[in-house]
This record gives structure tokens, C-alpha cells and sequence, in this order.
């Protein structure tokens, strides 16, 4: 898939700081794996905390000019970004596919998807406004700034190697500040490729950098961020383990910290609810990215009324699921990034049917010519609380579906939970809808909508699914911090 693209230039294997693309100074590498197959399709530099200290350093150098550069400035540099990034979106999807492994389709969506955050704020940074305050004494002027917080440490995820750091970079950019970024080491080449186009594009030297890490080396490259005064914001996806350790470790420079965490999503159904249109919510929420995402729903409540009939519905639409490599254009569940990945699904099911689950579909490993990280997509009646994944994320294309008859008692389970990212619920009664979307304890709400992820919308949770917010101009403002003026002897 990677010899097909049709500008090389975009894969690359090097470190980008301040401006020049390099090897890790331990002249280290570690492989990237094609998912499907386990195959090597690259090596990247194994960096260290040498190697994070001079992406610190560029980045730190990099900030005063461009924080000072005008927003239109900015803007139009990013803009010019935006329009690469669509330019060469064939090319950045091949890149995500041959290192995620999700369908070329979805690939491109991501694309796209990642795309609209670095308009959006490109836009937002020409919007960015203080305050005139009514002054509390004659001869005096009260001004609010915002400002830009400094340098940003941005650590991501592999499930979506080009939308989760587009969403953290673009606003970085637009609010003036520099970027130090270490993308997941299972998929760190759609990042670099990003990274390529923004250079293209002309940012000026430092204002991003870049560093790859294996799982070994990843603690001394964000420690080196976590202990440098000079890096004033960390923002984070991935795990609550993780989360929780950056935010003890940032206390001692007091960090700005945007942190999206684990989740454990519900999806209910009541009797009043358009079947049809909860199964079709429920397939783009569930099984897109083969399930891979932290807003998926990993409990499905169906009320006692409609539970056979949704459940019904639900097994032939995830019977008639193609699973296969990400070149085949009839594929939607790809291959799980690697074998523990695999280990845990199954783990999952095994566990749930051993508690007294049902499989209805699906519930097997999928052995393909292609590779042996494949799961078929699953169905699970009869689910309890008792079943690890009632309590674990599964993070893999398994639907448990949990029977229940009474408003409040879905609404308990529902919120039974350390975490509150995202849920979703379907309904016609307009009075039920405000009553469940208010009494949910999680930051993000589908109501009767399953495809809920939008650049305009501020995307974060609550509880131990962390804080701050990315999208939207609230996730601006997580980039910046409000400076008061006071100006007197003016009478």
C-alpha cells in the first residue's frame, strides 16, 4: 500500500526538530508493523529524553516570534495547511490504512475529519477576543487579554493517527503557541506525514516538532516535557492510567492539562425509540473503526418491550459485516492493531459467555489469508454486570446487549461507572429526552444521533474520562490564559 503513493515524500522515518528532519541521537529505530499481516513496513527513530529536550528547546526558541505573529498571520499559514492536507488525502489515507489498518474508506474520513479541525481553527484564530471591563473608579481603564499559554507537549493515540493530533496541533498553532508532539508508536507515520505538509505549508522552524518512541522509551521522552518549566501545557489521549500519572507529574511546573481518557460508553434504547433508526445509530457508533474508538458504546441497554425486535435488526446488520484487509474496498471491520488487542475482545467474550451471555453473532476470531489480528464483529445478548466487560472497555467490535424495563434503573447502570465521556440514547417522548440527556453523568450526549464527533463542538468528558475540552472555541481557550489590565491615572 505504501509503494503505491503517489507523492513518496510523505513517508518519512525521521525526527522533525526545529525544522530538520533527524535520527534519534541514540541513532535507535523501532519498527512499525503493518496490523493485518505483523509485517515491518518502516523503522522510526527510538528516541530519548536527549531527543525531547531538543524538540523542547526548539519549540521554546520558536515561541516568542510566532505567539507575536499577528492571527491573520497564523491563519493563513494553517489555511495553507488545511488545503495540503485535502490535496494529498489519497496518500494519507494509504499511510493510515498500511499502520492502523482500518478500510481505506474510513481512512479517508479521517482524513477529511482531521482536515476540519485545522480549518476550524485556522478560522478561530482570527476570532480570538479579550475584554473591556467597566471600569470601578474614574481614571481608570480595566483590559482582558488572552494570551498564548507557551509550549505544548501533545501525546496521541493510534486509533486515529491523523484526526487526534490535527486536533491538537491546529489550535496550538492558532493561539500562538509551539508544539512538541510524540504520536503513538504503533502509527507514528501518519504524523510525520502531517508534520511534512505543515512544513510545506510554511510554518517556521520550531513552531512544530516531533519525536517518535517506542513503549520502552515513551516514559523518558514525556518526563523530560513533564520536568522542562519551559513546555506550560501537556495535552493527552488516551488511557486513565496514563492521564492520572500526567497530571501528578505536571504538578510540579502546574501545567495546563487537556486530558481525554478512558470510556465506557452506554447506548439505550427505550420502547419509544425508531428501531430502525437505533440500529443504524448504534452500527456507526459501535463498529466504526472495528470498534477502536473511546467513544463507542461498550454497554447497549434495550428496554424490555423492544429488546427482542432491536436485537433482531441489530444481528443481521453485524452478520452482514465484511471483515477483511483495508485494500479490499467490500471490507468494514479491519484488522485490531495487534494481537493483545485481539487477546482482550476474545478475553471479553469468553468471560461474558462463561457469566451466561448468549452469542447471537459473530463471537470468534478470524483467521484470513491476510493475518491473524482479525475478530469478528459481535453480538451479545443476556449481558449482567458481572461481566468484565461491563466494567472494562473492550476497545474492539463487541456489542453486549443488557435488558432493562424501568427509566431510572437504566440510568443507574448507565452511570455505574468511573468514567463519563460519551453516551447515547434513543427516544421520541421529548420530555424523557431532557430528563435522560440532563441526568447523565458524562460529557458528550447523542440523542437519537450516533455519529456525534464534529470540529464546531467541544469534545471531552467528565469524571475519570478527564477534562478540558478539544474542538469548538472552548478548545481554543484550553490553549490560552486570560491576562487582566489595569490602567490608571487617566482622570
Amino acid at each position: 500500500m505504501l509503494a503505491s503513493l503517489a507523492h513518496p515524500d510523505l513517508l518519512r522515518s525521521q525526527n522533525y526538530i526545529g525544522q530538520q528532519w533527524c535520527d534519534a541521537r541514540p541513532g535507535q529505530t523501532l519498527p512499525v508493523f503493518d496490523p493485518a499481516t505483523g509485517d515491518e513496513i518502516a523503522r522510526v527513530p527510538d528516541s530519548d529524553a536527549t531527543d525531547a529536550i531538543r524538540a523542547a528547546d526548539a519549540a521554546a526558541t520558536a515561541f516568542p516570534d510566532w505567539s507575536r505573529r499577528t492571527a491573520r498571520d497564523r491563519a493563513q499559514i494553517i489555511k495553507r495547511w488545511h488545503a495540503l492536507i485535502l490535496s494529498h488525502q489519497d496518500d494519507l489515507a494509504r499511510i493510515i490504512s498500511a499502520e492502523q489498518g482500518k478500510p481505506m474508506h474510513e481512512s479517508v474520513g479521517e482524513v477529511r475529519y482531521g482536515a476540519s479541525y485545522v480549518e476550524w481553527f485556522a478560522e478561530e484564530a482570527t476570532r480570538i477576543c479579550g475584554d473591556v471591563v467597566a471600569e470601578s473608579a474614574p481614571g481608570r481603564k480595566m483590559f482582558v487579554l488572552k494570551e498564548a499559554v507557551g509550549v505544548v507537549a501533545a501525546i496521541t493515540p493510534w486509533n486515529f493517527p491523523l484526526a487526534m493530533i490535527a486536533r491538537k496541533i491546529a489550535p496550538a498553532l492558532a493561539a500562538g503557541c509551539t508544539v512538541v508532539a510524540k504520536p503513538a508508536e504503533d502509527t507514528p507515520l501518519t504524523a510525520l506525514a502531517l508534520v511534512y505538509l505543515a512544513e510545506e505549508a510554511g510554518l517556521p522552524p520550531g513552531v512544530i516538532n516531533i519525536v517518535t518512541a517506542s513503549r520502552t522509551n515513551t516514559p523518558a521522552v514525556v518526563d523530560a516535557w513533564l520536568a522542562d518549566p519551559r513546555v506550560r501545557k501537556i495535552t493527552f489521549t488516551g488511557s486513565t492510567p496514563v492521564g492520572k500519572h500526567l497530571a501528578r507529574e505536571s504538578a510540579g511546573t502546574l501545567k495546563k492539562l487537556s486530558l481525554e481518557l478512558g470510556g465506557n460508553a452506554p447506548f439505550i434504547v427505550f420502547d419509544d425509540a425508531d428501531l430502525d433508526a437505533a440500529v443504524e445509530g448504534l452500527m456507526a457508533s459501535k463498529f466504526r473503526n472495528g470498534g477502536q474508538t473511546c467513544v463507542c458504546p461498550n454497554r447497549v441497554y434495550v428496554q424490555d418491550g423492544v429488546h427482542d425486535a432491536f436485537v433482531e435488526r441489530l444481528a443481521a446488520r453485524v452478520k452482514a459485516l465484511h471483515v477483511g484487509p483495508a485494500t479490499e474496498p467490500a471490507s468494514r471491520i479491519g484488522p485490531m492493531i495487534n494481537a493483545r488487542a485481539v487477546e482482550k475482545i476474545d478475553r471479553h467474550v469468553q468471560d461474558a459467555v462463561a457469566k451466561g451471555a448468549r452469542i447471537v453473532a459473530g463471537g470468534e476470531r478470524v483467521r484470513t489469508s491476510d493475518g491473524p489480528h482479525y475478530y469478528a464483529p459481535t453480538v451479545l445478548v443476556d449481558a449482567t454486570p458481572a461481566m468484565a466487560l461491563a466494567d472494562e472497555e473492550t476497545f474492539g467490535p463487541v456489542a453486549p446487549v443488557f435488558r432493562f424495563r424501568h427509566e431510572d434503573e437504566v440510568i443507574r447502570h448507565a452511570n455505574d461507572t468511573p468514567f463519563g465521556l460519551a453516551a447515547y440514547f434513543y427516544s421520541n417522548d421529548v420530555r424523557r429526552i431532557w430528563r435522560v440527556a440532563q441526568a447523565l453523568e458524562t460529557g458528550i450526549v447523542g440523542i437519537n444521533e450516533g455519529a456525534i464527533a464534529s470540529e464546531a463542538a467541544p469534545f471531552g468528558g467528565v469524571k475519570e474520562s478527564g477534562y478540558g475540552r478539544e474542538g469548538s472555541r472552548h478548545g481554543l481557550d484550553d490553549y490560552m490564559h486570560t491576562k487582566y489590565l489595569c490602567q490608571g491615572q487617566l482622570a
